[in-house]
């Protein structure tokens, strides 16, 4: 589990090994997903390989999310939302209060809720042992993540509904004065959904600057290639003609996620369209293309080969570990010393 020691009661603090952390945190997030698939013989893999790093960024850096008061091991499922059942709950209570300085985050593709899982395990707000529950019945860490999975806030499904529920809160937001921002995370298959180019619209319209959408362009879907299937390019002008503030940036740098999340608001919502690799991390997966929405092994040579690769890179892990953990230890020393050195100048 990776510490928090760049956040501190929901405030950023100077911190110099902060982006060694997120990479960190990524790396780990992508082995999790991994390791799972392996003992399941399937999973969405790809998608953790090209969202690792969004998640990662997002968590630990770019949003303002105060502490979860949920439990570590969800809850079991205790039925759909409605005015005769008290008892249901809703994933988004994983991402904090819903508190007026407070941003919100609504994830939106719901086959990704594996990786949703990973990164709220690697940030401490869900328990390792909590993913042995997955997809399994009467739980809620659903295949397809819900609005009563973890980290959930809203339905997801069919795709890009999310967006346009966001919208609709980012504009009560702003109604009530409520400095706290919306952010959104969609894939780059839902820029097919009519759905969402009329949230882009209605979100210029009302000059929605408190909305940030990343994008994860991994430009595959379930059928291969977003080229052979339904072509979303040119994705800039067409968000930028629609009234948006678009970056379009390497999914896999930090700097480059973090960025546009720090700029002042300008009258327009912010898209970043986030380029990534399906195979980042797991160059094995390339045997596969064109396809690589879902992984089950074709047979037992196939699923060999996976599983020497996911050792080797458990033991990469490892060595990322320690080596992070060493870095830690230096700063803490490091920073004990200067402050007794202010003290005895004091």
């Amino acid at each position: 589990m990776t510490e928090m020691t760049g956040i501190i009661n929901g405030k950023k603090k100077d911190n110099p090994i902060w982006k060694t952390e997120i990479q960190a945190a990524a790396d780990s997030i992508r082995l999790r997903v991994f390791g799972h698939v392996m003992k399941n013989n399937g999973g969405y893999l790809s998608q953790a390989c090209s969202s690792a790093e969004l998640f990662a960024a997002l968590y630990m850096r770019i949003m303002h999310l105060g502490p979860s008061s949920t439990p570590l091991i969800p809850h079991p499922f205790m039925g759909v939302p409605g005015p005769a059942n008290p008892n249901f709950f809703n994933g988004g209570d994983y991402n904090g209060p819903k508190a007026p300085g407070l941003d919100r985050f609504i994830f939106s593709p719901a086959h990704y809720a594996l990786v949703l899982y990973a990164a709220l395990i690697e940030v401490g707000r869900l328990a390792p042992e909590g993913l042995e529950m997955f997809n399994k019945d009467g739980t809620t860490l659903e295949m397809i993540g819900a609005e009563h999975s973890p980290g959930v806030a809203t339905t997801t499904g069919s795709l890009a509904q999310a967006l346009s529920q966001a919208g609709g809160i980012a504009l009560g937001r702003r109604l009530k004065g409520e400095s706290g921002r919306v952010f959104v995370l969609m894939s780059d298959g839902e820029f097919q959904e009519g759905q969402t180019w009329e949230a882009v619209q209605a979100l210029s319209y009302y000059k929605l600057d408190n909305v940030i959408v990343y994008a994860d362009v991994n430009q595959q879907q379930c059928d291969g290639p977003m080229t052979d299937v339904m072509n979303i390019e040119p994705l800039t002008s067409r968000l930028e003609s629609f009234g948006a503030r678009v970056f379009a940036v390497d999914g896999h740098d930090i700097d480059a996620l973090v960025e546009p999340a720090e700029l002042a608001p300008d009258g327009r919502p912010t898209f970043v369209l986030a380029y990534t690799d399906p195979t980042r991390g797991i160059p094995l997966m390339n045997d596969r293309r064109p396809v690589l929405h879902y992984l089950r092994f074709k047979d037992g040579a196939e699923r060999t080969r996976y599983d020497e690769a996911y050792t080797a890179m458990l033991k990469q892990d490892i060595k990322k570990r320690q080596h992070l953990r060493q870095m830690r230890l230096h700063l803490e020393a490091f920073e004990k010393l200067t402050s007794n050195g202010s003290e005895t100048h004091g």
